[in-house]
């Protein structure tokens, strides 16, 4: 019997260290103890369902703050698109790079895709909130950007 490295409801989430549009490297660990972690991962910068997930997560980022609630957005990007992404849509959150997908693929969201017929490897567009302890509380697979906001608020909310 194989068990599952995948992230698990209940179970520690997967540290990681990856550089972010803060100019700094983040680590998950440095939230421990201190704030819940929004941890979303979308497909790409600039493209309209995760333009519009950003731009949700912007709108709404002050609500997140009154739960002591922190953002952090991954995708396979580099730091130079994400800051441009982050800049012209004025992103109060750090953006992550997660360019060899490493992080992706511990938190299983890395998989086979499928556009117009083309196969390809990609994120599957994923929010994990991880509390306090550094848990994972709730896990969003194959996010629908509608309502996906107002989801989250209701979870980190209702401790």
């Amino acid at each position: 019997m194989t068990t599952s490295l995948l992230p698990v409801i209940g179970k520690p989430a997967p540290d990681f260290a990856l550089p972010s549009t803060t100019g700094e490297t983040i680590a998950l660990r440095q939230f421990k103890g201190k704030k819940t972690v929004v941890l979303y991962f979308y497909p790409k910068d600039e493209t309209p369902g995760c333009t519009r997930e950003a731009c949700d997560f912007r709108d709404y980022s002050a609500d997140f703050d009154k739960f002591d609630t922190v953002i952090l957005g991954v995708s396979t990007d580099g730091l130079e698109s994400h800051q441009k992404f982050k800049d012209k849509h004025h992103l109060p959150f750090p953006l992550l790079a997660d360019e060899d997908a490493t992080v992706s693929k511990q938190y299983g969201v890395y998989k086979q895709r499928n556009l117009y017929g083309k196969k390809y490897m990609g994120i599957e567009r994923t929010t994990f909130v991880i509390d306090r302890t550094g848990r994972i509380a709730q896990i969003y697979p194959k996010v629908k950007v509608e309502g996906h906001i107002q989801q989250l608020l209701e979870f980190v909310g209702g401790d």
